[in-house]
């Protein structure tokens, strides 16, 4: 967070993101997309007060449900039924994998069409996913 303060500092704008995920939903779901330093304090504020409440997992189950994956398109279950026709469960690591790496651009990365950019991503999720599978039981994912 430092280093794009400081390049948005020397740069004399506002340009660089550097959230975490709990930023990012605190965001997302208290505050406006502006890029101001007031509500970069709020978002800050507000992202440690959601750590002091929630466990890590939970605020990643929240982030997953709100963040945008496209125009008009929030949530992963969303995100999964509009790129791949079916729901988030019965995703296959390469989809799911599609789905995480289109996160940093959602606007141009397209998981029903992905680019070289989104493929060298998922490839990278990929591996680092290695032999990981989601629980059997999707209710584990929900606690």
């Amino acid at each position: 967070m430092q280093e794009s303060l400081e390049l948005d500092w020397q740069r004399g704008r506002f340009v660089r993101g550097a959230s975490t995920i709990t930023q990012q939903l605190a965001k997302n779901l208290y505050l406006s997309p502006s890029k101001n330093p007031l509500r970069k304090f709020r978002e800050l504020i507000l992202a440690r007060r959601l750590e002091a409440e929630l466990s890590k997992k939970r605020i990643l189950e929240l982030y997953l449900n709100v963040v945008e994956w496209g125009d008009g398109v929030y949530g992963a279950e969303a995100a999964s039924r509009a790129y791949f026709h079916t729901s988030a469960a019965a995703l296959g690591p390469s989809e799911a994998a599609l789905l995480a790496g289109a996160l940093v651009n959602p606007r141009v990365l397209n998981p029903a069409r992905p680019n070289g950019r989104l493929r060298r991503r998922q490839q990278i999720i990929l591996q680092r996913m290695g032999g990981v599978a989601p629980p059997e039981d999707s209710a584990d994912a929900r606690r």
